[in-house]
């Protein structure tokens, strides 16, 4: 099929990272690689962090502008040329959809989202443009493809009798984690010698955005709870950067010369520190899944994260991981001590995390699923 394929929330080419860049471009090639030929519709941004009613109706206007203006394009092109589906990926209050109803509408196309979430206690909230938007578009869509198991409750109301929702499981590209798993004891040496850190010493790593809101508030329990930790012998390596950075500084201030700034790393250079680690340490308060879990696992990294989300999705506790309730600082630092203490128990947790990931999670599956759904649609 011919996919016209938008993300409201951020374009896949946008140059700012995200964990929403890197999964609207895994769709994006997964798309390709189950034969579909994909083009970027739109780069307009929907998204909304303030609550502004006023800024909510102006992107509805120019949404509505930009829809009518896409679908005066398609038309003008040979039949053959045309989208034969509209994509959207990641739909919420804050970042609705103002165009894809509207062009699937006045092309007669099927109207498909991925990652789509309803919040019915923002109906009346100051997103209330944005929550009706996205609920119609939501209640327009031929078929939708959850990400998040936990979403499907309110989404699925919203649905037509004709509409259809796939669970789509969280996936990347797992090939270039499995290669660097391969090299692990020469990175490490490599990475040892470029931090100045020991080899023989367990190194804990974090990967994170650091912005206010969840992410500053997950940077900020993982700090208490590695406090209580100090007495064992262990390293904290952190990739990430972004506007909060000296608030996530103060978090882990009390950890002393413990923690190694990385910054923000290529994919290259992080899944080369993934294969390098000891054990993955993430709360991940308020996560809706988490993509740097999911990296972790392919690098055959086990992990330690709060149970929240769709995190349970992708992490098996106790099998290639440990979940702890969400928030939980005390049963946070305990499940990484128990790793600590006993790193015989590591080994066997990131070999699952791999192969798990590798079976469910991986591009290839990724393409098998979504293209069985768009088969459904079309037929």
């Amino acid at each position: 099929m011919r996919i016209a394929f938008y993300a409201p929330m951020k374009p896949p080419d946008h140059p700012a990272p995200s964990g929403d860049r890197r999964m609207a471009r895994l769709l994006m090639a997964a798309l390709d690689a189950g034969g579909h030929s994909v083009e970027l519709a739109s780069r307009f941004r929907s998204y909304d962090a303030t609550g502004a009613a006023g800024r909510q109706r102006r992107l509805g206007a120019l949404g509505g502008r930009l829809a009518a203006r896409l679908v005066r394009r398609y038309r003008s092109r040979p039949a053959g040329r045309r989208p034969q589906a509209w994509f959207t990926y990641h739909l919420y209050h804050k970042a609705p959809d103002w165009l894809g109803p509207r062009v699937a509408d006045g092309l007669g196309i099927p109207y498909v989202v991925a990652e789509a979430s309803h919040a019915p206690k923002q109906r009346n909230g100051p997103w209330a443009p944005g929550w009706a938007a996205a609920a119609a578009a939501i209640s327009r869509a031929d078929l939708v493809l959850g990400l998040n198991a936990a979403d499907a409750g309110c989404v699925r109301p919203l649905l037509g009798a004709r509409s259809s929702i796939v669970a789509l499981r969280p996936f990347l590209d797992a090939a270039p984690y499995a290669a660097a798993v391969k090299c692990r004891d020469s990175l490490r040496r490599a990475l040892s010698r470029r931090l100045v850190i020991e080899c023989d010493q367990t190194w804990l790593l974090t990967v994170a955005m650091m912005r206010p809101g969840d992410k500053l508030a997950s940077y900020r329990l993982l700090g208490r709870a590695l406090a209580h930790l100090r007495a064992r012998p262990w390293c904290l390596l952190v990739a990430g950067d972004g506007p909060a950075r000296g608030e996530v500084q103060a978090a882990l201030a009390g950890l002393g010369g413990r923690v190694n700034w990385l910054g923000e790393l290529s994919a290259e250079a992080l899944a080369v520190l993934y294969a390098a680690s000891d054990l993955f340490v993430w709360p991940a308060v308020n996560e809706a899944y988490g993509m740097a879990l999911l990296e972790a696992q392919a690098a055959a990294l086990p992990v330690v994260a709060g149970r929240v989300g769709g995190v349970p999705d992708i992490i098996a506790d106790g099998t290639t991981g440990v979940l702890v309730e969400k928030g939980d600082t005390a049963a946070f630092a305990t499940a990484v001590a128990a790793l600590l203490d006993h790193p015989e128990q590591r080994r066997p947790l990131g070999t699952a995390a791999r192969r798990r990931c590798a079976r469910r999670h991986g591009l290839a599956a990724a393409a098998r699923t979504i293209d069985g759904a768009l088969r459904k649609i079309a037929s």
